[in-house]
């Protein structure tokens, strides 16, 4: 299948071969929804901490004698039923992530740049690079190619994408992501996916159904 393909001035530049298994794949609701979900659960910090009785700082001396007062006995202060002591059962420090099966990412990803094509929010443009690595001069280029909104750009790589990177870290509609390293939260809740032509050859390869086994 074919795209049509802007230069970096927004202008008619030609097409682009898009690979039917990747940008016109059948949709799945559900591999979108636990990519989503095991990315959340990955960026949580799991730091949440409460006492338990061992933990409260209080004497062990008994309150009162354990007969002969009325009331109920009570061992110390440190008891969950006593208000200031240790809780029961609360959250403690653990690691809430897990890994997801490298086909269903794929098959998220393969989902998520299905919906945006039909949906009309894939733009393709050649490669451009900024070359003094300054936000003013990407903006000034994205300005013909996207509105100011929730956006993100697919990049062909890291090594050779610094600059531009650097040019947009302090532009806050602006998200961006190699090829290879697409994070379905981001790319499923952008308004517009702008991607480089070298990263749409490279997506056709590394999410197709002959793409590499590893991820």
């Amino acid at each position: 299948m074919k795209a049509p393909l802007l230069s970096a001035a927004g202008q008619p530049k030609g097409e682009v071969d898009l690979a039917e298994d990747v940008f016109d794949a059948k949709i799945s609701d559900g591999a979108i929804y636990y990519a989503i979900r095991n990315e959340l659960a990955n960026r949580r910090v799991g730091t949440a901490k409460t006492k338990e009785r061992g933990e409260v700082r209080y004497s062990n001396r008994k309150p009162w004698r354990q007969k002969g007062t009325g009331r109920a006995r009570a061992g110390d202060r440190k008891s969950p039923l006593w208000v200031g002591g240790g809780t029961v059962f609360g959250p403690i420090p653990r690691d809430h992530g897990y890994k997801l099966p490298r086909k269903a990412k794929h098959a998220a990803i393969r989902s998520i740049l299905s919906q945006k094509w039909r949906e009309q929010r894939l733009t393709f443009v050649e490669d451009f690079g900024v070359e003094t690595g300054k936000t003013k001069e990407l903006v000034g280029i994205l300005k013909g190619l996207l509105p100011q909104e929730r956006a993100v750009i697919i990049l062909p790589g890291v090594e050779a994408d610094k600059l531009v990177r650097r040019a947009g870290g302090n532009v806050h509609w602006l998200r961006f992501m190699s090829y290879n390293q697409l994070m379905a939260h981001d790319l499923f809740y952008g308004q517009r996916v702008l991607v480089l032509q070298s990263a749409a050859t490279a997506l056709n390869g590394f999410y197709g159904n002959g793409g590499r086994s590893d991820g």
